[in-house]
């Protein structure tokens, strides 16, 4: 039995697979999942797109760094995050210094696939989705990059196989597992 000494979390893309994904890797290891979005929609009552429109982007991003950074510091866990949170260099540096972030990397395609048909995506709904997906893959890549840890994903692989391949990663990590 493996024992997280701290939390995991997931960083990628929309449609990278950060909610299947964690959920299923929270279950392997016997830990609570968490989103960082969900916490916020449940703290303000309010949707993420309502919370954009009534308050706007930078209020949501500190109300994000704020849900994170409590999270991080509670009962490890893994924790999904919105696709714009990891883009924060101080996101970036407050999940390095208390948990460990890990990039689900996936191909354009395949994120192209997964969420083409979603309507949940507040970013797609542009005159050219697929576009607006690629010029959003082509910035964030760099950035996602920074991760402490890199999960690459394939369409032939199931969630569970994703959630094993992180396990397996994590264990080169003793700060992060103890078996």
């Amino acid at each position: 039995m493996v024992s997280l000494v701290k939390t995991v979390v997931l960083v990628g893309m929309m449609g990278a697979g950060k909610t299947a994904v964690g959920t299923a890797l929270a279950r392997q290891l016997g830990v609570a999942f968490k989103d960082s979005d969900e916490e916020i929609v449940r703290a303000a009552s309010r949707s993420i797109a309502e919370i954009f429109e009534r308050d706007g982007e930078p209020f949501f991003r500190s109300r994000e760094t704020e849900v994170i950074s409590r999270l991080l510091r509670s009962t490890p866990c893994v924790l999904s995050t919105g696709g714009g949170a990891f883009l924060s260099e101080s996101n970036r540096q407050l999940i390095h210094d208390v948990g460990v972030s890990v990039w689900l990397k996936a191909d354009l395609e395949l994120l192209w696939q997964r969420v083409r048909h979603k309507t949940t995506r507040p970013l797609l709904r542009t005159s050219n989705p697929r576009e607006t997906l690629r010029t959003l893959y082509e910035a964030r890549q760099p950035l996602y990059a920074m991760a402490d840890i890199v999960v690459e994903s394939a369409a032939e692989r199931s969630v569970d196989d994703m959630a094993a391949r992180v396990v397996e990663a994590l264990k080169a990590r003793p700060d992060v597992l103890e078996v």
